[in-house]
């Protein structure tokens, strides 16, 4: 039976009425100029509508006009947005812009979308929430939160926004292009959360069919629910970790709000860290820096503490490189892993093949005890579908006969590929190269996993790719799991 759209789409537009309103909705409420609705928007890129909405005042106080703008140094956008995600790229962005506008456009906004994609830092979702809030044009605006929710009902099956919004063009009657935007990222920061979604206060439960949803753990009196709740947690090869953070680490982790954060490939030692991530808010940190500085390591943020922490395989030749980290707490294990290139020509085959056989053995022992969780960038793409031209890489580190026998050996040995439980697809990749410019043309390869033992496997509820993350030439991969 098909999703009732029709009926479910005005219950909501009552129901977050009362909600805080999605800021860029604030911004143009409070004032009907483009420019700022632009600026607003480009602002709220992975970052939460609070520091938007601050970021924004400061900014217009001093910027107001494309003119205004253009008067303000990097440094100066850089603190004046500052902590906005990716608060550096955006600053670049917001220099360029009246620029832009003045040579292509007359110094005004403009209102189609092939104009707006080539103005700097605008894509396709800043390009139709632009259209559709300040020009009231019509054009769906696609973000995580309607991506998400339109599959968790069912109107779409799609693994990407952009999908996601060819696809609502055709089904979704007009009515509600403009505003469908509003309505569900209210609906999905409010009560259908990316996390534990508030499925026992929603106003549409009956009519839901929660396609891929663990609701949030209510009271067990009323709820007769007794099994752990559901935790998040995030992988991600964070390609330097000052990097990271001066791209907006921060932001992006407090955005996803994840229970465990695994960082591999960290570059850093933690006498070398920055104040900021000296101490992180809500976590414990445990780190395990390479004997090298400037090269590999791990580090695992948990909100929760672990029972005991492990740095490494108990290896002195496999542990220098920081390259295993394993905590565990009262019901799993959980394993963060930066598996060694092969390198060009593999000439440092034999070295991963005895790290991949060390750590496998590890992982056998551990998960006899409880249920075991691994994650991290292990540097090969076990299939065809896991990378972009497989035919032209057969012989090369990562798609090496070798190191795909080892992925095969995992599975063989009950090990689930938590990602392709759920999603089948081709052309989903985790890390692109940073040369021609192969994550827009999605040139990619998919070697960062999450792993758990064949008897967890039904405590596993969701596994993605956070590929709308940028700030490394990796983005972060996730799972649900309870």
């Amino acid at each position: 039976m098909p999703f009732p759209l029709e009926t479910i789409l005005p219950l909501l537009e009552r129901e977050v009425s009362s909600y805080q309103v999605p800021v860029v909705d604030l911004i143009a409420a409070q004032t009907r100029d483009p420019f700022k609705i632009l600026v607003a928007t480009l602002l709220s890129a992975r970052t939460k509508d609070e520091v938007t909405a601050t970021a924004s005042r400061r900014l217009f106080a001093r910027a107001g006009t494309p003119y205004e703008l253009e008067r303000l140094t990097v440094e100066e956008l850089e603190t004046l947005i500052y902590p906005v995600g990716f608060f550096r790229n955006k600053a670049k962005f917001l220099s360029r812009l009246p620029a832009a506008l003045k040579d292509r456009f007359g110094g005004a906004v403009p209102q189609d979308l092939d104009s707006l994609l080539t103005l700097p830092g605008v894509g396709r979702k800043t390009a139709n929430l632009v259209m559709a809030v300040a020009f009231h044009r019509p054009a769906i605006c696609v973000d995580t939160h309607v991506h998400r929710i339109m599959n968790i009902w069912g109107v779409v099956r799609t693994t990407t926004p952009l999908q996601t919004e060819m696809a609502l063009q055709q089904i979704l009657p007009e009515r509600y292009w403009i505003r469908i935007n509003a309505i569900l990222v209210a609906f999905g920061q409010g009560t259908c959360t990316p996390v534990r979604p508030h499925c026992d206060q929603c106003v549409i439960e009956k009519w839901c069919p929660k396609i891929g949803v663990t609701p949030r753990t209510v009271d067990k009196k009323s709820s007769g629910h007794n099994g752990p709740a559901a935790k998040k947690f995030i992988s991600w090869n964070v390609n330097g970790l000052r990097a990271a953070w001066k791209n907006g680490l921060l932001e992006v982790l407090r955005d996803l709000d994840a229970d465990i954060v695994a960082l591999q490939e960290i570059k850093i030692h933690p006498d070398q860290l920055p104040d900021p991530l000296r101490q992180v808010d809500g976590y414990q940190v445990f780190w395990n820096p390479a004997k090298k500085k400037g090269y590999a390591g791990t580090a695992v943020l948990t909100k929760t503490a672990p029972l005991r922490v492990w740095h490494g395989l108990d290896s002195p030749l496999l542990d220098e490189e920081g390259r295993v980290l394993t905590l565990e707490f009262a019901d799993f294990y959980f394993i963060n892993v930066y598996a060694p290139n092969a390198q060009p020509e593999l000439r440092r085959l034999a070295f991963k093949q005895d790290f991949n056989r060390t750590l496998l053995a590890h992982m056998d022992r551990l998960s006899r005890d409880k249920s075991l969780v691994l994650c991290g960038d292990l540097n090969v793409a076990h299939k065809e579908i896991d990378l972009a031209n497989p035919k032209a890489n057969v012989r090369n580190p990562g798609f090496s006969e070798q190191e795909r026998a080892w992925m095969d050996a995992v599975i063989a040995a009950g090990y689930i590929d938590t990602f392709r439980k759920f999603d089948p697809s081709p052309a989903r990749y985790t890390w692109w190269s940073y040369r021609f410019n192969a994550r827009a043309k999605n040139i990619g390869w998919r070697i960062d996993y999450f792993l758990v033992d064949r008897a967890s496997e039904g405590r596993v509820v969701d596994a993605a790719i956070l590929d709308d993350v940028i700030g490394s030439d990796h983005c972060p991969v996730s799972m649900i799991f309870r």
